[in-house]
């Protein structure tokens, strides 16, 4: 079974870890992630972006293969089935009917009034169903599954408007971060940052976490981010561990001896990024939904 995102986050934020998502882009790519998180002892959040539901299948294939994957697996450690950047309300009743246990609802395009409407109405369908939702305030910038956008910075009031209208249960306030390879080192506003923490006092949430260095990230979860999202770092290290074996053999066709390598580097980066966040050996005992 799934869990919901709202317990392990509190959990995370209360004893100052954040929990890593981790983008799935096939059923490889889940069996990685499971796997490294199991070998960590930590709760991990598997999420399918909204623009590539379609491309793996649909919602409720992705539900339901996940979780069997993880009774096959014999997965003990918390997961929770989350659907990133839904593109609208109607996306995210569709992820919550097939199996999701989280949502997040992407109003950051719209007015804060209408952020505020569409993803209270989300809200609504998601709570009377046990899953949790998280909202974004801001632009994060960079690219994500072909769509290229800037960096607009979180606005303080917006976000507490958000939080308190629409009661979600997490945030993520753009503050510098990017989807994508970074050009030079990123800065992300931790002034800003540590105000939206304490007006708002939810976990927050950091998108484009691949490539942030290792001491903004510690900075991020001190300042109250309690999820990190990262996809970048894990595609380059399966797109390198492949192209590097391809090239050094070039009869090889074998595709267990080309992709199995490949979810072996998937993994390695998600150990790492577990330790860095500080979940691994963070499992507690959550409730089920």
């Amino acid at each position: 079974m799934f869990v919901s995102m709202k317990e392990i986050l509190k959990e995370a934020k209360d004893e100052h870890y954040a929990v890593g998502q981790f983008n799935m882009n096939n059923f490889q790519w889940v069996q990685a992630i499971l796997k490294a998180a199991e070998e960590e002892n930590s709760p991990v959040i598997i999420a399918s972006s909204d623009r590539i539901v379609d491309y793996l299948g649909g919602f409720e294939l992705i539900a339901s293969t996940v979780k069997k994957m993880v009774a096959e697996m014999d997965i003990t450690v918390p997961v929770v089935m989350h659907l990133d950047h839904g593109l609208s309300v109607e996306s995210c009743k569709k992820a919550i009917d097939a199996g999701y246990s989280s949502v997040m609802f992407d109003g950051s395009k719209f007015s804060i009034e209408k952020n505020v409407e569409l993803t209270k109405e989300v809200v609504a369908y998601a709570h009377a169903r046990g899953v949790s939702v998280e909202a974004e305030v801001g632009s994060v910038g960079g690219n994500e599954d072909g769509i290229i956008g800037g960096v607009k910075y979180a606005d303080p009031k917006e976000c507490v408007r958000l939080v308190n209208e629409a009661n979600i249960d997490a945030l993520a306030a753009a503050l510098g971060s990017v989807h994508g390879p970074y050009q030079g080192e990123p800065k992300l506003g931790f002034t800003e940052m540590k105000e939206i923490s304490e007006l708002t006092d939810v976990p927050l949430v950091l998108h484009g976490g691949s490539g942030i260095p290792e001491n903004q990230i510690k900075k991020s979860i001190e300042l109250g981010h309690a999820k990190i999202n990262v996809n970048t770092e894990c595609n380059q290290a399966w797109a390198n561990t492949v192209r590097e074996i391809l090239e050094k053999d070039k009869d090889l066709y074998n595709p267990q001896s080309i992709l199995v390598p490949g979810m072996d580097a998937i993994a390695e980066v998600v150990k790492e990024k577990m330790r860095l966040f500080g979940s691994s050996n963070q499992v507690r005992v959550i409730n089920k939904v």
